[in-house]
């Protein structure tokens, strides 16, 4: 009767214990708009003297007009240049003199700063912030910098780089008319051609507090720090331009379209790209458990068939590519040494042929449920990253609070509703495949 009893206040603390973990990961904020359209997103976590001031742009890649692409990423970089009141290049070093750090990055749909500084701090991180929005120095020295930057990075990151122009050769095949056939770092001759009047004009349009959340995460208080925001960008003015938003609805894909690409590599790649759903529409999130089940970790289906037991292929990867519109299912895979490229697809497509035929086991469910729990729960747990989240889901989605709720949508997938997304999107008729060689061959 004791071991029954013990037994029983054991199960009851778990329990307990249970309910205070899904109660800690629950993100608490407070939002708001300032009447120049700045939307304000407050999270407060007093565990760390730190903050972040994070602020994104709903601008990226497919915004750019075809002949003058990779101004975003330009943009990245042309914001560090400085402002009337922050000397040119001092603007980093300022962050790092106060003991704090930095970053930014550009998707096809966002362009995201962030600095972190200790919570003391904070005021320091508005200026900034508020100082690149209100009056960003562009002038023809730092066009001209950043130019020779940007084009480098384009060398260095994706033109020479083995495998580097992958996305790029993909893309502009999968896209027939939607802009995200462009990638992320444009061309090398848009970036040089640009003039000043259309940097500055791409400048007037999109970086203007009615384009952007600015959030704040760590060691604040919340009503002083409205008082603060307020302070800083209360007077900034809205933008003048209408926000172009491009329109354009890529036509459904009626017939598988192949083709071969030659780069400076030395074993074979082979690329699949299957058109999927936008972010956060209900097919989506059974996409993305797909993508999971095919080849997140060493017992996934693909990685487990080509790499372990068939040892035809060093790498395979199934990345749904997520975006605000409509975008791909990426299934890569780099061939062994000696395996051609028709062995390998040929695995590939068995085993699409296999989910797409036959509900997956109880047992994978459970574990694919558990990997996308896990990677939710990680993804959010340090302040910089809760503040990306809360920006990327006000942004993206209209709904700061998906940052706790989402994982519910991921939960309501079935297993038939795997399979149905396997036999919805992952068709022969409705992907792009390329055989990506060395150039020797």
């Amino acid at each position: 009767m004791k071991y029954k009893l013990n037994l029983f206040i054991a199960l009851l603390l778990l329990l307990l214990v249970g309910a205070a973990s899904a109660s800690e990961r629950r993100i608490e904020f407070t939002e708001f708009t300032l009447d120049n359209g700045l939307h304000v997103i407050l999270h407060e976590d007093n565990t760390t003297p730190n903050i972040v001031v994070n602020i994104m742009y709903h601008v990226g890649a497919k915004n750019e007009y075809r002949d003058r692409t990779g101004f975003a990423h330009f943009f990245e970089h042309l914001m560090f240049e400085g402002s009337e009141n922050i000397g040119r290049g001092e603007f980093s070093e300022i962050v790092e003199m106060s003991g704090g750090s930095l970053n930014a990055y550009t998707s096809f749909d966002v362009t995201n700063y962030f600095v972190m500084l200790p919570s003391n701090q904070l005021e320091l991180g508005l200026w900034l912030e508020s100082e690149r929005l209100l009056h960003p120095v562009i002038d023809s020295i730092g066009i001209a910098t950043q130019k020779d930057v940007v084009t480098e990075e384009m060398k260095q990151t994706r033109d020479n780089q083995p495998y580097g122009r992958i996305l790029t050769e993909t893309i502009k095949r999968a896209f027939t008319v939607h802009p995200y056939q462009s990638d992320i770092l444009g061309k090398d001759e848009h970036i040089r051609n640009a003039t000043p009047d259309d940097i500055r004009s791409f400048h007037d349009m999109y970086y203007v507090p009615d384009n952007a959340v600015l959030v704040i995460t760590g060691d604040i208080d919340i009503d002083e720090t409205k008082e603060l925001v307020s302070l800083y960008f209360g007077d900034i003015p809205s933008g003048s331009l209408p926000i172009r938003r491009p329109d354009v609805v890529e036509p459904p894909r009626t017939q598988e379209f192949r083709d071969t690409v030659f780069d400076k590599i030395q074993l074979p790649a082979l690329i699949q790209a299957y058109h999927i759903p936008a972010q956060g529409t209900e097919d989506y999130y059974a996409v993305q458990m797909l993508g999971t089940l095919l080849s997140q970790g060493q017992s996934s289906r693909l990685y487990r068939r080509l790499v372990v037991e068939e040892q035809s292929a060093l790498v395979v990867q199934a990345m749904p590519l997520g975006l605000e519109d409509p975008g791909l299912n990426l299934v890569l895979s780099i061939a062994n040494m000696g395996v051609d490229l028709p062995t390998i697809e040929a695995s590939i497509n068995a085993e699409l042929d296999r989910v797409r035929n036959e509900l997956i086991t109880e047992e994978e469910f459970q574990k694919l449920r558990n990997q996308i729990e896990s990677r939710m729960v990680n993804n959010n747990t340090t302040i910089a990253s809760r503040a990306m989240s809360l920006a990327n889901y006000h942004t993206i989605y209209g709904d700061a609070s998906l940052i706790n709720t989402e994982i519910e949508r991921y939960m309501a997938v079935t297993r038939e509703d795997i399979k149905a997304a396997a036999q919805n999107y992952m068709r022969e008729d409705n992907r792009v495949v390329l055989f990506y060689l060395p150039e020797a061959q």
